[in-house]
């Protein structure tokens, strides 16, 4: 994968959610490295402007929540990554519907209404990247998930369906489905899930995380930016409509 980083993307638009940290900053860095002009979009106004910044892009602080704030994002990318989100961890009969619900604005109307604006200038030039970052909980349920789990399999849906319509005009759209990413969102999992469980933090890692793969480390943000450059480069232009497990052998079971 290193061969296409060479300023592979020079001329590109990315646009990159929940890009201030975790998977998405690190989206957001190897997709400037590449020569992206990049929209560095998250609700964390600071650390969004600082990466902006550093990289050359451009910050766009939105509130993916808010359906007219994602209306007014940028509509010119020629890439976008769906990456932002956001868990919480509940037996079902006690899931505050409020939070269900803001979960799916999130991590499955913003992505739409993103496609929804961004797809016309992909069809116009006959050529676009759709990376949605959805998970190994996009092809696999857990228990106390229910909002998360059922976000990421509609954004496969969602994945799935722009590939069909995209495909004439040369726009692919895939996921990447990875396991446990060492980010500042499962840090956070890990203690909810401590608490659901009543054991100790460490003993989530190695009991929970990392129970159903057979590789027993978590993976870092960059190995799945990665492979969102690579589905960015003439070699997976023949790949669409695609889940690509980074899973550590989770879904072989």
């Amino acid at each position: 994968m290193d061969t296409t980083s060479a300023r592979s993307l020079a001329g590109r638009t990315a646009l990159v959610t929940g890009a201030a940290s975790g998977i998405g900053r690190a989206c957001a860095e190897v997709f400037a490295a590449a020569g992206a002009r990049v929209y560095v979009v998250d609700l964390a106004a600071e650390p969004a402007k600082e990466l902006a910044a550093r990289i050359g892009g451009e910050a766009v602080v939105a509130d993916l929540s808010d359906p007219a704030a994602v209306d007014a994002l940028p509509d010119d990318a020629d890439i976008v990554v769906n990456n932002a989100g956001l868990q919480h961890v509940a037996p079902v009969h006690e899931f505050p519907p409020d939070r269900f619900a803001l979960i799916q604005r999130v991590m499955v109307e913003a992505p739409f209404r993103i496609l929804r604006r961004t797809l016309p200038h992909m069809y116009e030039q006959d050529w676009g990247r759709v990376v949605n970052i959805s998970s190994v909980h996009g092809l696999r349920a857990s228990a106390f998930k229910s909002a998360y789990v059922t976000a990421k399999h509609g954004l496969e849906g969602l994945s799935k369906t722009v590939a069909l319509e995209g495909a004439p005009y040369g726009v692919t759209s895939n996921c990447i489905n990875p396991a446990y990413v060492r980010t500042a969102l499962v840090e956070k999992q890990i203690a909810a899930q401590a608490l659901a469980h009543g054991i100790r933090e460490d003993e989530v890692v190695e009991q929970i995380m990392l129970d159903r793969t057979a590789v027993k480390r978590l993976i870092e943000a960059d190995e799945v930016a990665q492979l969102a450059l690579w589905l960015c480069s003439p070699h997976a232009s023949y790949i669409t409509g695609a889940s690509l497990p980074v899973d550590g052998g989770w879904t072989a079971h």
